[in-house]
């Protein structure tokens, strides 16, 4: 198991999962990564000692950023959500407590899922153009931990009043369209920021789901996000939404990607699926 545990709250929930697994019926050797520079050479270094399972505890970019690394090696993957979002656990169907998700490591079934794409760089959720990567790309470093989440929402504010929609041209089997959009998720799950937003995509759906959400004015993006919060179905208005193995994606102007939360990637790129080619311990149908 590696959890990433680089504040005081990661530490608690280190002791607290390692106190969950006592009873698990075979050895598990945990670690809490302090620093997240060591978290991919500390995953390597288990990968090379070929366990049969490997636990990822973080939030939702901490798992995107390692679940890459499995590619290729015969483990599964236990999903352990320590973030604030854990929109993959939650695409999973897992339980958002510690003890929960351990006793689906303990009780759950093998479910073979996909990956998204985006060029070659494996995710494992959603990845996103418009607001959010912006936010992400700008913050000041330590807001949040400084000013709390008042100052982080702030500056979420802040940002939106400077966001402006943007042009979208998707090209997929030979065809190609043009759209005005505020928001574009790139999905292999339906959930993104921890809403179900994204009705179409599943984890083992063998697509790549990119949607939409259409308009001239931001005002739009407030309204869909309000209305998929309350599961109206006007979330569905002025929703276009793209699903295939491959799909080029291009914008103007060119715009930042965040990928589970982490901003990774500049358009224009190619969103793919990589069908199947992990299996993780989920619950039971």
């Amino acid at each position: 198991m590696v959890v990433n545990a680089k504040s005081r709250r990661g530490q608690a929930l280190f002791r607290r999962a390692c106190a969950a697994m006592a009873d698990l019926p075979y050895p598990v050797d945990a670690r809490a990564v302090e620093n997240p520079e060591d978290l991919e050479p500390t995953v390597r270094e288990l990968l090379a000692a070929k366990p049969d399972l490997l636990i990822l505890g973080g939030g939702d970019g901490t798992i995107s950023g390692l679940v890459d690394l499995m590619v290729g090696h015969d483990v599964m993957l236990g999903v352990l959500p320590l973030g604030t979002a854990n929109s993959f656990a939650r695409s999973l169907g897992i339980p958002l407590t510690i003890e929960g998700a351990i006793e689906v490591i303990r009780t759950g079934f093998p479910r073979r899922i996909d990956l998204g794409m985006i060029d070659n760089d494996y995710y494992a959720n959603c990845a996103a153009m418009g607001i959010s990567p912006k936010i992400a790309e700008t913050v000041p470093h330590g807001l949040k931990r400084v000013a709390g989440r008042l100052g982080y929402l702030g500056w979420a504010a802040y940002q939106f009043l400077r966001f402006r929609p943007f042009t979208l041209i998707v090209e997929q089997d030979g065809k190609r369209e043009r759209l005005r959009v505020v928001e574009v998720r790139i999905s292999n799950g339906p959930y993104h920021g921890g809403t179900e937003l994204v009705d179409a995509a599943a984890v083992d759906s063998g697509e790549i789901v990119v949607q939409a959400v259409c308009g001239h004015v931001k005002r739009r993006l407030i309204v869909n996000w309000a209305a998929s919060i309350l599961r109206s179905d006007y979330r569905k208005e002025k929703v276009r939404d793209f699903r295939g193995r491959e799909i080029k994606l291009t914008t103007i102007p060119p715009l930042p990607i965040s990928i589970d939360g982490e901003v990774l990637a500049r358009t224009p790129v190619t969103a793919r699926i990589a069908p199947g080619i992990i299996e993780v311990i989920a619950p039971a149908e």
